[in-house]
């Protein structure tokens, strides 16, 4: 690896930093010499090499206050010492991913999540990605208050993702149902339905319902609905008496929609603001939640050259009130969608901050690219009575008659069997976007939506549109 320059050796001793600290993170950086040609034998010294890189650019960043404590000098050091950290990971991921993610998955033997991938991976390749003690005591900062240890996670899928062959296996693995689906199916079964807290799944004939249930926050995604709709969906896909899946939003508190159903209120920016949005929330859910939804539930047998085989059910959107953000974007991997007269979706990526999910990929294939850019770079809201709303829209109706338009739908999809609409799915679904093409983007993702997460720019955004300093944690 290149080591400190002068400018920057002078740059750390005007900030404090003593002179031994400053020597031995030069001699940890000049040290590590990556090989063109990776073998186990080599990852093994060179682990060893770049952990000690990691332990002293963390020894430096301790001598200095915490985040938002930095003076300019301290804060400028600080930020050059994370960058020459995350150039080693990154050069060390791209050397090493394919050695690290076939030695976890035990020769691609093994299925894993990537909420867990990123833990093995800081338990075998220690500092490469954070540790969970390491993430946890992060995550009792508000975001501002962050360095960002979580990064790192991001960055190394990002490298995970840019291998074919481990990034198809990574898709595939979390296509699985999650253990705790399996453990509730029976209870399913026989009860009908469940509650999973901010998430809840009730059939009703052949009708599986999932329905948002974060009713303190409009029905707004975070941490806490990422596992209770990705199980809720698991549910609906794996009970074979569920035919057809809807996603709804459950009535909400909120006094303005009091007595309402609100299909989606995006991503919850309140907790952002306050730093209880994870990385890996941004992931698990593309991965999990809505590419079910998309793609269906992947089987034992991962044959990455083969077409797609999943299991997989026709689904139906309920959209009330409005769909924003997070609401939006999940709207782009339904078949059918009926809106209730005077609701709207959008995607206000621009005030927000961050990348909308899959939405930049999948949105223009509905619309067209420049209406694409409009609602992504330029914060346009569509109402669901607009030419360029109903190119994904399927129907508006009254809000009284929402029940009696999905029994339509409903009677009409099942009454003439099922037996081609996975089939039809899959086909339609090779020609828009491959699990290759879907690898890819998520390659980009995961690194691009780590910078935009971590940026001051994102801070000032929720600040200036979203009045973030005076909303409360509920």
């Amino acid at each position: 690896m290149d080591g400190l320059t002068q400018e920057q050796r002078q740059e750390l001793l005007a900030a404090g930093a003593p002179l031994k600290s400053v020597n031995d993170f030069q001699k940890a950086l000049r040290a590590l010499n990556l090989p063109p040609r990776p073998t186990r034998e080599k990852m093994k010294g060179d682990t060893s090499k770049a952990r000690g890189i990691y332990r002293a650019g963390v020894k430096l960043l301790g001598l200095w206050p915490s985040k938002l404590k930095r003076d300019a000098a301290q804060a400028r050091v600080a930020d050059m010492i994370k960058s020459m950290l995350r150039t080693t990971r990154n050069a060390f991921a791209h050397t090493y991913v394919e050695l690290i993610f076939s030695r976890i998955t035990n020769g691609y033997r093994r299925f894993i999540r990537a909420d867990d991938l990123v833990y093995e991976v800081s338990e075998l390749c220690p500092g490469l990605c954070p540790t969970r003690e390491e993430v946890e005591a992060e995550s009792e900062l508000a975001l501002a208050e962050k360095d960002g240890v979580e990064i790192a996670q991001s960055d190394f899928l990002a490298h995970v993702f840019s291998n074919r062959l481990a990034g198809l296996y990574l898709i595939h693995s979390m296509l699985q149902p999650l253990p705790q689906s399996q453990e509730l199916l029976e209870k399913f079964r026989r009860d009908g339905r469940l509650s999973l807290g901010t998430a809840q799944v009730e059939r009703s004939g052949p009708l599986g319902c999932v329905f948002y249930g974060n009713s303190r926050y409009l029905n707004a995604e975070d941490d806490t609905t990422v596992v209770p709709l990705e199980i809720a969906t698991d549910l609906v896909l794996l009970d074979s008496r569920v035919e057809v899946g809807l996603l709804r939003g459950n009535f909400v508190d909120h006094p303005k929609y009091k007595g309402r159903r609100v299909f989606s209120a995006g991503l919850n920016l309140t907790h952002l603001y306050h730093g209880k949005i994870s990385m890996m929330f941004y992931l698990v859910r593309e991965l999990g939640f809505v590419n079910k939804v998309y793609r269906g539930l992947a089987g034992a047998v991962f044959d990455p050259e083969g077409p797609e085989v999943t299991l997989e059910k026709p689904w139906i959107a309920a959209l009330e009130a409005f769909a924003i953000g997070g609401g939006c974007q999940v709207l782009l991997v339904l078949d059918y969608v009926i809106a209730e007269e005077g609701s709207y979706f959008n995607l206000p990526a621009r005030k927000e901050g961050i990348i909308p999910g899959v939405a930049p990929m999948r949105f223009s294939r509905f619309v067209g690219e420049r209406t694409a850019q409009q609602g992504i770079l330029f914060d346009s809201t569509f109402p669901v009575s607009s030419p360029e709303a109903r190119a994904i829209v399927n129907e508006v109706v009254p809000s009284a008659q929402m029940d009696e338009a999905i029994e339509k739908i409903v009677s009409k999809v099942t009454g003439a069997g099922l037996i081609s609409a996975g089939a039809n799915r899959k086909a339609i679904r090779i020609g828009q976007e491959s699990r290759d093409q879907f690898r890819q983007y998520m390659a980009l993702y995961c690194r691009e939506q780590a910078n935009c997460h971590f940026s001051p720019a994102l801070i000032g955004n929720l600040e200036r549109n979203w009045n973030a300093k005076n909303r409360r944690l509920g």
